[in-house]
């Protein structure tokens, strides 16, 4: 009698962050994995790469989101809010209702997008608060918490750090820190934003350091995962790199790619 096969136990895991309003290829981004993970930044609000793109352009045109970008990318914040505060307050409607109504028309399709199953985490420019009406049957969100996939268990961190940018899921150091520690020792990490170092911070294109978290980087050093995953910056100079026994890898792309990051074992 011949030997029965052995039945194949890999897991296969497709990682996507920075989604960015890519409905289209969000849809596939799960083919032929176990179970695909989201690290947040679902809204498009603004496109730096692609001005014409996203919530702003939408409500006040092309040539005005040109100038809040080049005033962003100088580092010149107090003008840019000062730029967007004219611009609001020219529309004649409550600001907060105009943007949830654009975000909540997002999150229909993107979420509609989702495959079963997938873990979701949030990004700095998402709204925590309107996820329970959009998220499926299938579709675990985490923050500060771990889960089990494969028999590796895999702890997600949410949000972004307060920064000028003032984007809507933003938290304190010390907040943040309190999330890092709920999640313990795991086998991968995965937060929206990076470690705090300089060539995983720095983004080449809006030339500018965004934040990163010290509290994520002697986690990783303290704990030793074997991954740590992220995205946040669009485009680092770096977008892996080893700290000690973890490999870090910037996932960030999939706006631009459509193309998510494979974990296999």
């Amino acid at each position: 009698m011949a030997p029965t096969p052995a039945r194949n136990t890999s897991t296969r895991v497709h990682v996507v962050s920075d989604v960015h309003g890519n409905a289209r290829d969000l849809a596939r981004a799960g083919e032929g994995a176990d179970a695909l993970i989201c690290l947040g930044d679902l809204v498009l609000f603004l496109d730096y790469a692609d001005h014409s793109r996203g919530i702003f352009p939408d409500l006040f045109g092309v040539a005005n989101a040109d100038r809040i970008v080049e005033l962003r990318t100088a580092r010149r914040f107090a003008e840019a809010r000062e730029f967007g505060a004219g611009l609001w307050a020219g529309v004649g409607e409550d600001r907060s209702k105009l943007i949830e109504g654009a975000v909540r028309k997002q999150y229909a399709e993107l979420f509609a997008a989702f495959p079963t199953p997938t873990y979701a985490t949030y990004g700095n420019v998402d709204m925590p608060p309107l996820w329970p009406e959009y998220a499926r049957p299938g579709t675990t969100v985490l923050d500060g918490e771990r889960v089990e996939i494969g028999g590796r268990v895999f702890g997600f961190v949410g949000g972004g750090l307060r920064s000028p940018m003032r984007t809507p899921y933003e938290i304190s150091d010390e907040e943040y820190a309190a999330k890092i520690e709920a999640v313990g020792e795991v086998d991968v990490l995965c937060t929206h934003i990076p470690p705090q170092v300089p060539d995983l911070v720095y983004d080449t294109v809006a030339r500018r350091f965004e934040r990163g978290s010290r509290a994520l980087l002697d986690a990783i050093r303290r704990t030793r995962p074997r991954y740590a995953l992220f995205g946040h910056v669009h485009q680092p100079l770096a977008r892996r790199m080893r700290i000690g026994a973890t490999e870090c890898v910037n996932v960030g792309h999939f706006a631009s790619t459509g193309r998510p990051w494979v974990l296999e074992w």
